[in-house]
C-alpha cells in the first residue's frame, strides 16, 4: 500500500508568513474575488441576478405578525412569504411553523429518512480560507488515499450496510485532479448504488467527465453569499472567485449531473439573508432545470483545528430549526441534509419535522474509517479532520434509533436500468 501520510515539520518558510500576513492586513495584495481566473468557465445565466437581486432587497425588519401569519394560511408558500418565514416576526410562530412543516415533509416524503456516509480522499488545500480546518496555512497532517487505501475506506463502509457514499476531497487541484477524482467515482461504483461529490468546483466538461465516471449528483456550499464578506474570508486561491462558486451547480446540471445540493455555512455572515439567497439558489435554479433533484444543507460553524474561535454558537438551534422549516414550506420536495455537525438531539427531532437526510459513521478525517469502523490501529496514516462532529454514531446505532421512533431508514431508492 502506498505510504503519501505527510506531516510538514518545517511548516511555514518566512517567505510564506510574510505572505499570509500580507494577505490578511493588505486588501490590495488579494486578487479581484469578482475576476475569473485562467481556465474558468464563464456561463451565460440569468439565477444569480435574480437571487442576489432579492437578498440585496430583503429588509427582514419590516415583516410583521401578520405576514408571518398569511405565509403560513396560504397554500403555496411565494417568494414574500419565504422572506417572512425567515424574519424575526416569525420566531413566536416556530411550532406552527413546525407543523406545517412536518405536514409538507410528510406530504411528499412519508416517514423515511435517507442516511449516507461521507468519505474524504485528500485534504490537500490550496486555499486560505480563514474559518477552513483544511486551509493550507494551518499546520495539519496532510494526506491523501491512494486508489488502493481507496478502494478499502470503500469496502469497510459497505460492509456497514451504507449504499450511498458522498466523495471529499480537500481544494486543491494539483493534488486531486479531476482524473483521480474520477477514478474513486469509478471504484465508488462498485460498491454503491449512489454516488456524491463535493470537490472544488469544475467546468461544464469536467462535471460531464465526472458523471461518466458514475456521479450522481453534486454538493457545492457558497458558504457565504455576502460577496463583500466573502472577499474577507477567502483570500487566496480558487475558492475566492465568487461567481465562478455561485454557477457551480448551474455548470453540474448542464454537465449531465442528476441532482445538486445547495448550501451557505450558517454563522459566517448574515444567517437570514444567506439562508434567503439558499433557497432561492435552489428555486430558480430548480424552475430553469424542472427534472433536476434538489436538495439543501444547513450546516453551522464547528471548531477547527487551529482556531479556537470558530464556535457554532452564533446561530443558535432555535433560529436553525426555523430556517429548516422555512426551507421546507417553501420547497416541498427539496431533500434537506442535517449533518453530523449538530447533536443526536437535534437531528432526531429535525427529521421528525423538516428534514429528509442524515449522515452516519461520518469522519471527516483521511484514512480513518478502520480505525473508527472497527477499532483497528491504522498504523498512524491518518490526516487531521476538517472539523469537529457533533454526532458520532455508527450506522447501526443511527438505524435503530431512527426505527424505534417510528421512522423508516432508507439507505438506496435508486434502481440501475
Amino acid at each position: 500500500m502506498e505510504n503519501n501520510f505527510l506531516v510538514d515539520s518545517s511548516f511555514l518558510s518566512p517567505a510564506a508568513l510574510e505572505k499570509k500576513h500580507r494577505l490578511e492586513t493588505d486588501p490590495s495584495s488579494r486578487a479581484d474575488h469578482m475576476k475569473y481566473m485562467e481556465g474558468m468557465e464563464v456561463i451565460k445565466s440569468d439565477v444569480c441576478k435574480l437571487v442576489m437581486g432579492e437578498v440585496d432587497g430583503y429588509d427582514y425588519s419590516r415583516y410583521t405578525a401578520a405576514d408571518v401569519q398569511a405565509a403560513l394560511e396560504r397554500e403555496h408558500c411565494t417568494v414574500e412569504d419565504f422572506k417572512a418565514l425567515l424574519s424575526p416576526a416569525a420566531q413566536p410562530f416556530l411550532e406552527k411553523m413546525a407543523q406545517r412543516a412536518r405536514a409538507e415533509t410528510s406530504r411528499h416524503f412519508g416517514n423515511t429518512v435517507y442516511m449516507f456516509t461521507p468519505l474524504y480522499i485528500a485534504n490537500y488545500c490550496e486555499n486560505y480560507c480563514v474559518y477552513c480546518g483544511f486551509n493550507c496555512y494551518n499546520h495539519i497532517r496532510r494526506m491523501k488515499l491512494s486508489m488502493e487505501q481507496i478502494e478499502h475506506e470503500m469496502k469497510i463502509i459497505a460492509d456497514s450496510g451504507m449504499e450511498e457514499i458522498l466523495i471529499l476531497t480537500g481544494e486543491s487541484r494539483a493534488k486531486s485532479d479531476v482524473k483521480y477524482i474520477g477514478e474513486a467515482c469509478k471504484l465508488a461504483r462498485k460498491y454503491f448504488r449512489m454516488v456524491g461529490l463535493e470537490i472544488y468546483p469544475v467546468n461544464t466538461d469536467e462535471y460531464a467527465y465526472l458523471h461518466k465516471c458514475g456521479a450522481d449528483y453534486v454538493t457545492v456550499f457558497q458558504e457565504t453569499y455576502d460577496n463583500v464578506k466573502y472577499e474577507t474570508l477567502h483570500l487566496m486561491g480558487h475558492k475566492r472567485v465568487w461567481p465562478y462558486r455561485f454557477d457551480a451547480q448551474e455548470r453540474a446540471l448542464r454537465g449531465g449531473m442528476r441532482g445538486v445540493a445547495f448550501s451557505a455555512l450558517l454563522g459566517l455572515s448574515d444567517f437570514r439573508k444567506d439562508a434567503l439567497a439558499t433557497g432561492l439558489h435552489a428555486y430558480y435554479l430548480q424552475r430553469k432545470y424542472p427534472s433536476a433533484e434538489i436538495s439543501l444543507s444547513c450546516p453551522r460553524l464547528r471548531p477547527i483545528i487551529n482556531n479556537d474561535k470558530i464556535n457554532p454558537l452564533d446561530v443558535g438551534e432555535r433560529q436553525l430549526c426555523q430556517v429548516l422549516c422555512a426551507y421546507r414550506i417553501f420547497l416541498p420536495f427539496a431533500g434537506i441534509t442535517v449533518s453530523s455537525r449538530e447533536s443526536a438531539s437535534f437531528r432526531n427531532g429535525i427529521v421528525k419535522i423538516a428534514a429528509t437526510k442524515v449522515s452516519a459513521g461520518v469522519s471527516t478525517g483521511i484514512g480513518d474509517h478502520e480505525s473508527k469502523y472497527t477499532g483497528k490501529d491504522s498504523g498512524g496514516e491518518e490526516g487531521d479532520e476538517q472539523f469537529e462532529i457533533s454526532d458520532a454514531r455508527s450506522l447501526d446505532e443511527m438505524y435503530d434509533e431512527m426505527s424505534k421512533e417510528g421512522l423508516q431508514p432508507v439507505l438506496n431508492d435508486y434502481i440501475d436500468v
